[in-house]
């Protein structure tokens, strides 16, 4: 059936407090897609195509990483079956919808590099731009916020970590979708704004 639709008047104050102004960054829409197949929640309020003037966010966590091999550091973990699974989802998803970065901001950790590897095969009609961003492991909103003030690009995706990545997705929707699944933002989640 149809996806839900709504929209959501952009929180000003809280980034405007961050130095990001919400009137020349993001449009006033939100759209929050989870890949992992046994929740497969979709919120759809923006449309495929960024409009001229406007500039769109499409903030990813990681999917799912393996935990197999203890003699890995965090940094260097890869995905899992399911985490591989759930990117290439989220790559056909946003491909269906015109959610096609042009900019992508990527931890330097493996499974964020994995994750926009999985991504990348879905048939994306843009060849972004792609910025691997020591600064995004394991940032906080503020350090994610002055990496992104440094994308050049109207279309940007960010793949980030918990907890800072969950903590900035809660600063820009005014009120956070319904979703139980919302505020621990879990592997592969995915707003766009």
């Amino acid at each position: 059936g149809p996806l839900p639709r709504f929209s959501r008047p952009a929180p000003r104050a809280r980034l405007h407090d961050r130095g990001l102004s919400c009137q020349t960054c993001l449009p006033d829409q939100l759209g929050l897609w989870q890949a992992a197949p046994a929740i497969g929640m979709a919120y759809e309020a923006v449309p495929p195509m960024t409009p001229l003037g406007h500039r769109r966010l499409i903030l990813t966590r990681h999917a799912k990483s393996a935990w197999d091999d203890p003699a890995l550091s965090d940094h260097d973990r890869p995905l899992n079956d399911r985490g591989r699974r759930s990117a290439r989802e989220l790559g056909d998803w946003m491909a269906s919808r015109g959610h096609e970065p042009e900019e992508v901001l990527c931890s330097s950790s493996q499974r964020t590099k994995e994750t926009w590897a999985m991504v990348e095969g879905a048939p994306l009609e843009v060849r972004p731009l792609l910025r691997i961003e020591p600064g995004l492991y394991h940032a906080s909103p503020d350090k994610m916020l002055t990496i992104l003030r440094t994308a050049s690009h109207p279309t940007v995706m960010m793949l980030g970590h918990n907890p800072g990545i969950a903590e900035l997705a809660a600063l820009l929707p005014a009120r956070p979708p319904m979703d139980p699944d919302f505020r621990r933002y879990p592997t592969c989640a995915t707003l766009v704004v």
